[in-house]
């Protein structure tokens, strides 16, 4: 997977979706439909964005028994995103049963999309992860371990913050996709993320992909942030 940077739609409808995509005119870029946008719209905002060009990473979380993930992915595989992802919580055989799920839904002749698994979600503090969810492990052993998981049974790559991509390709290899949310400029509110870097520190800790969402999504010129935030992630600003 090359260098990417992945606009969250965080939008309630496909109506309030089109009118931002309608400011970057022709340009398809990667995008990110989360749980609110697709339970909302259903598979037709999927049909849009494509007919569009754009490229989709449909965040939707999976964790259930592998069955059912399974099945689901069968379906999700058939949209034909890029990118799928399930909670590596869920463990190795759920992990494994979603890659035979995308597998054996992707149209003929096309690969299946990308499947990665959320370690922790950047919301998560050590102080939560200790407290709330009951594990003793600091925050970057219990990532690298989800990652090490995700790895061995068989997925591409795992989500994570930009802080742990450096432990998780020493872990996994250089080539394992580590996508990372929590991205922010330097003068905008971390809201409800807690491990947070710029795009030039994502870019410098060796992400694979970064995704933004609020600092483009709620900019008052959101293409001119989105061109300004592609610059600094590719290294064309200093």
């Amino acid at each position: 997977m090359k260098k990417e940077l992945i606009v969250a739609l965080d939008f309630p409808n496909l109506l309030d979706t089109k009118k931002f995509l309608e400011q970057f005119g022709d340009e398809p870029i990667f995008v990110k439909v989360g749980m609110e946008l697709f339970y909302q719209e259903g598979p037709a905002v999927i049909s849009y964005l494509k007919e569009q060009g754009h490229s989709i990473f449909l965040d939707l979380k999976l964790h259930d028994i592998p069955n059912t993930v399974k099945s689901a992915m069968r379906r999700l595989a058939s949209l034909g995103v890029d990118i799928v992802n399930v909670h590596a919580a869920g463990g190795t055989k759920m992990m494994e049963s979603a890659l035979e799920g995308l597998e054996a839904g992707a149209p003929s002749g096309k690969k299946r999309p990308v499947c990665i698994g959320v370690t922790q979600l950047t919301s998560t503090s050590e102080e939560v992860m200790r407290n709330e969810i009951w594990i003793n492990q600091s925050l970057d052993e219990v990532v690298v371990y989800y990652a090490k998981l995700a790895s061995a049974s068989g997925l591409d790559g795992v989500v994570c913050s930009s802080l742990e991509v450096p432990f998780i390709h020493k872990a996994c290899g250089e080539d394992f996709v580590t996508v990372t949310p929590g991205i922010r400029l330097p003068n905008d509110e971390s809201s409800d993320q807690t491990r947070i870097v710029t795009p030039e520190k994502a870019r410098e800790l060796g992400s694979t992909a970064i995704v933004v969402g609020r600092s483009i999504t709620r900019a008052n010129e959101p293409l001119q942030i989105y061109q300004q935030i592609k610059a600094l992630w590719e290294g064309v600003i200093a």
